[in-house]
């Protein structure tokens, strides 16, 4: 089968292409050909794989290329992130709604009669946001939303993402794609530089200070937020692929599974894991703009429909903490903080 990951060459979906190839299986088939699209260049050690292919450009070219391609699955996990979104409307139009109704459509046009025989319909994954939820006065906005709470997106971002989920909701009900949404929690750790996200400090609070560099805490301690490790992620997103269309339950988006910590507690488990010297590296410095933005998300989630599916966060977020030490062992400057203040 040949499967294409959308943001291919970022962290997540690097870690999704490496996980399919140990693998070597998706959904029972043999995977003969992993296409990493993104605008940047994939990772060398998986463009060293003979079953991987890299496409270095903006999605919203690679779609019109992709329309006479045959895909058996799709990851769509290229987006533009919640912080660049509010500053730069039109990018975030360009990137997350655009680029998506193209991907949708290339697969669409494949999916079309041709000589008189229909394409298998291509099974697609898109990872949707917890940020389609937010206060709004005439809802109540819960301590922890469920698969069934209203979205009312207070960001750009979270707009995009939630038209997009219905967008793939239609192409489904009209048979051009099996579409499943899925809301992601915020993955931490990401490893490399800080990115426009506005929940990109959530990482950043644990990543610099193991690195033995200073982080600026924008938001108050008493912040909570659902938070999933990269690998957690990924296998949900691999199990959301496999699961049949009836165990799915339906064509709207569920809720991925994410463990509701504050970040006074984020904070408490590297002092536990690296020691209160990493700890104090982390320095209170509020920002207006992005506390404001995460003043509008949600403090906690459950995932009923995805906790069926055999999908599961951390038990703590101490362990969250060990698996970016554990996958940055042999990194020369990542755990620098860890083995000179621990």
């Amino acid at each position: 089968m040949r499967v294409l990951i959308t943001g291919g060459a970022g962290f997540v979906g690097a870690r999704l292409a490496r996980t399919l190839l140990r693998r070597e299986r998706l959904d029972g088939r043999r995977i003969e050909q992993i296409v990493l699209a993104d605008q940047a260049a994939a990772p060398a050690d998986l463009l060293a794989d003979r079953r991987v292919q890299g496409r270095v450009g903006k999605l919203l070219e690679h779609a019109s290329m992709l329309r006479d391609e045959a895909f058996d699955g799709v990851f769509h996990l290229a987006s533009a992130v919640s912080g660049e979104c509010e500053i730069d409307f039109d990018l975030g139009m360009t990137s997350n709604l655009d680029s998506t109704r193209a991907l949708l459509d290339a697969l669409r046009h494949r999916q079309g009669r041709s000589g008189g025989t229909a394409a298998p319909a291509a099974k697609f994954v898109f990872s949707s946001s917890i940020a389609v939820f937010g206060p709004d006065p005439a809802y109540p906005f819960p301590a922890l939303v469920g698969d069934d709470t209203l979205p009312t997106p207070q960001t750009s971002y979270g707009a995009q993402k939630h038209i997009c989920e219905h967008l793939i909701a239609d192409y489904t009900r009209k048979g051009y794609l099996d579409g499943r949404a899925a809301r992601l929690v915020t993955v931490t750790v990401r490893p490399g530089r800080p990115n426009g996200a506005a929940s990109s400090f959530f990482s950043g609070i644990i990543r610099e200070p193991l690195a033995g560099e200073e982080a600026l805490l924008p938001v108050d301690p008493s912040v909570a937020h659902p938070v999933a490790s990269p690998q957690s992620m990924v296998d949900g997103l691999v199990a959301v692929y496999e699961a049949s269309r009836e165990a799915f339950v339906g064509r709207s988006a569920l809720n991925m599974p994410g463990l509701n910590v504050t970040v006074q507690q984020m904070l408490d488990a590297l002092a536990k894991v690296a020691g209160p010297r990493v700890r104090a590296l982390v320095k209170p410095a509020r920002d207006e703009r992005i506390a404001g933005i995460v003043a509008n998300w949600p403090r906690g989630v459950t995932a009923r429909r995805a906790t069926a599916l055999g999908i599961a966060a951390e038990a703590s977020f101490e362990d969250i903490v060990r698996q970016y030490i554990a996958d940055n062992e042999g990194h020369p400057t990542a755990l620098k903080g860890l083995k000179e203040l621990a």
